[in-house]
């Protein structure tokens, strides 16, 4: 009978358990998404195989892309205070990767295989031409192999702060596809996620990123916060990938065969950017490295116009070569 009544109410403790994080997951969305910040830009849409990719398109001349960071919380937003400027003399392609943003948030695996294929075929069926790319953060990885894998697409590419090369290798363990099915358990895996990206850690996130805090907005804060939790928080799926490693890869072998001409931006004002460019440039010798002064993680957000005056400077190079 004593076994009986502690089933029953570790039944019912268990189902009232689920009931409060279901109910938890349901305000998480709504707070998060109620201002419908990112629905405000104008978008085009690519039908890709794998989900719609959102997209916004400026200006005319010679093509642009750029490429936001791998992170549930970013999007071509991250681009806004420079793609203005840049549209002023170039078709400026800015996209939402494939679970972020605007774009769809499909239930699979995101593999770093899976954004080199997005950013190629981005590129052969909606820009039509060899393009010049600017890019972010942990996405450097995928133009980096779209490099190595077709030499029609890109032309050259300016990096700004990639990842280490050795955190970049790490493949997935044990312990990582545990990590994953944990995360993409329905009600748990959910409200999982939604402790560890909220509004407080989404704003220590981009307040430890950037030299001068007054250059991150509030609106900034929950566009980003709004990214991690469209689409009935299926972002989640993107972030059981990235932390069960399976959009790393090593990029060693890639860095030593690409012709592109590639330039890295670092925010001068932490030194590991400098030190992770240079690990890049020991595989590549070619790289141009060049820092932005007080700025860190995001120097084109942090300093825009001096981001893009260096932008010209660069590419303007890359034509003399």
């Amino acid at each position: 009978m004593n076994i009986k009544r502690k089933l029953t109410f570790l039944a019912v403790f268990t189902g009232a358990a689920i009931g409060t994080m279901h109910i938890v997951n349901r305000i998480f969305q709504y707070a998060a998404t109620a201002d419908n910040l990112l629905d405000k830009d104008t978008y085009e849409y690519y039908n890709w195989r794998f989900g719609k990719i959102a997209y916004k398109k400026k200006g005319s001349g010679s093509p642009i892309l750029l490429v936001h960071d791998l992170n549930v919380c970013s999007s071509s937003h991250e681009w806004n205070n420079i793609i203005n400027e840049l549209a002023k003399t170039n078709t400026v392609y800015a996209i939402d990767l494939l679970g972020c943003g605007c774009s769809e948030r499909p239930v699979l695996t995101y593999t770093n295989f899976l954004y080199v294929q997005l950013i190629t075929d981005f590129i052969k069926d909606i820009i039509t031409e060899k393009t010049d790319i600017i890019v972010s953060g942990e996405s450097a990885s995928f133009v980096i192999m779209a490099c190595a894998n077709d030499d029609t697409v890109i032309n050259r590419v300016i990096i700004v702060n990639p990842q280490d090369l050795a955190s970049q290798a790490k493949i997935p363990t044990k312990r990582s596809y545990m990590v994953k099915y944990l995360l993409l358990a329905p009600v748990i895996g959910t409200f999982i996620y939604n402790i560890k990206v909220n509004k407080r850690t989404i704003r220590e996130l981009l307040l430890s990123g950037v030299y001068d805090h007054n250059s991150v907005s509030e609106k900034d804060i929950l566009t980003c916060f709004e990214s991690s939790h469209k689409d009935k928080t299926h972002s989640k799926y993107l972030f059981a990938c990235q932390k069960s490693r399976f959009t790393n890869a090593n990029i060693i072998c890639c860095l030593s065969k690409i012709n592109n001409s590639i330039f890295i931006v670092t925010g001068s004002s932490d030194p590991v950017n400098i030190l992770i460019a240079n690990q890049y440039q020991n595989y590549l010798p070619s790289i141009e490295i060049l820092g932005i002064n007080k700025t860190k993680k995001i120097p084109h957000v942090e300093k825009p116009e001096e981001f893009t005056e260096q932008v010209r400077v660069l590419f303007s190079e890359g034509d003399a070569e």
